[in-house]
């Protein structure tokens, strides 16, 4: 015992509660309701109990809200449902999804055998099942013409895919009457070769209500369609023999009807990405043509005739261009050397140095005075100034005056 594993509760309410739903996940329950409670939750709690033994029972709101019988204390019933485990508490519950009067037991037990039955021919693999056309042209639909789930599914198609063309079977779908209508309304939309998929629908009812649609006839005549078939019968929770038939199967009428067609906007979004993917590929490809175009106008156009000739003339502007530059350079510099000389002459003029203060000294005979010995004691000398002449006699010489 020392090397046995211990659990936890949890640990140990958890395995339990696997074993129990793995070993029940479907059962039938037959007893009588007692302490039955309705909080305002709107779930359903209540016991099932027969002369031996009792069951806690539970119908979560979703299922109470479609079970048709006024559920009292003391009201035989059999229920159909899971046993799973309340792990709060470790109990053990009936998950309840159905309710039907005592009585009814045998309808379910026809159907599990008629189930077992048509499975182990085939007529529920997988592998047999049609693929549904994405964008149905006609639709035939075999339901009663006076079911409210017809206009159900006409309003739906009409809002989703106003494309679509309905082609009514009518046949009855509840009653003695029905499985032979419904076997001869889905053989007639397979005769016809412009029909896409068929839908095979009505609203919901208590299991009587949808016997038709397990009846074997119905069943087998689903299962060989070459139309593909979609089945919605009764609610979400209701499943007849001919859901398992069929190629698809939806909750409900509804359903069945969107399960057949798209989305009308759905499709506008693909086609307006479509026609944007189209004008981009479009124009790529204009870019890329145009470009080649254009390479080969430039490629014709440098060896033509006028490419030269506008060559040559743009060759000779240039020349002009940078001959008037040189030009203008030369003449630039020569007015600079010009002016240089013109500066240099100026400062050599005789008379810009009398206009700074100096002054000429000649003798009478014109000779210039360039030193005291040349002069003698009562000599005549003519001094030129900037702006005129003065006539004057040496009276006194000498190195230092």
């Amino acid at each position: 015992m020392n090397n046995q594993k211990i659990f936890s509760v949890s640990e140990l309410t958890s395995a339990i509660k696997s074993m129990l739903e793995g070993r029940f996940p479907f059962i039938n329950v037959a007893g009588e309701i007692s302490n039955l409670r309705r909080p305002g939750s709107g779930h359903f709690y209540f016991t099932l109990k027969d002369a031996g033994a009792a069951l806690r029972c539970v119908i979560w709101r979703s299922n109470a809200a479609r079970i048709p019988h006024n559920l009292q204390d003391g009201l035989a019933i059999e229920a159909h449902g899971s046993i799973g485990v309340y792990e709060a508490s470790g109990q053990y519950q009936l998950y309840v999804r159905s309710v039907q009067p005592a009585g009814e037991g045998r309808l379910y037990q026809e159907f599990l055998r008629l189930k077992a039955q048509l499975e182990a021919e085939g007529l529920f693999d997988p592998e047999l099942k049609q693929l549904i056309p994405e964008q149905p042209h006609k639709i035939g639909i075999v339901t009663s013409t006076n079911a409210a789930a017809l206009q159900d599914m006409l309003n739906t198609l009409q809002n989703r895919y106003p494309l679509v063309e309905a082609v009514l079977a009518p046949a009855s779908v509840q009653g003695v009457a029905a499985p032979p209508e419904i076997v001869r309304a889905i053989r007639a939309l397979n005769r016809r070769d412009d029909i896409d998929v068929i839908l095979v629908a009505r609203g919901g009812g208590s299991l009587e209500d949808l016997w038709c649609f397990n009846d074997e006839r119905v069943v087998r005549a689903i299962a060989a369609s070459q139309i593909p078939i979609i089945t919605g019968v009764g609610h979400e929770t209701d499943f007849t023999l001919s859901d398992f038939a069929a190629d698809l199967r939806a909750p409900t009428p509804t359903a069945a009807a969107v399960e057949a067609t798209p989305d009308v906007r759905d499709l506008y979004e693909i086609l307006q990405g479509s026609v944007y993917r189209l004008q981009y590929n479009f124009q790529s490809i204009l870019e890329t043509h145009s470009d080649r175009l254009q390479g080969l106008y430039n490629r014709l156009e440098r060896v033509s005739p006028i490419y030269q000739i506008h060559s040559d003339q743009q060759r000779m502007d240039e020349l002009e261009e940078r001959s008037i530059r040189a030009l203008r350079h030369i003449l630039d510099l020569r007015r600079t050397q010009s002016q240089g000389l013109s500066q240099r002459l100026a400062a050599l003029n005789p008379q810009a140095v009398l206009e700074r203060g100096y002054a000429i000294v000649s003798l009478d005979d014109g000779a210039l005075v360039r030193s005291t010995k040349q002069v003698q004691h009562g000599e005549s000398l003519h001094i030129q100034l900037s702006d005129g002449k003065i006539n004057a006699h040496v009276l006194e010489q000498g190195d230092n005056l």
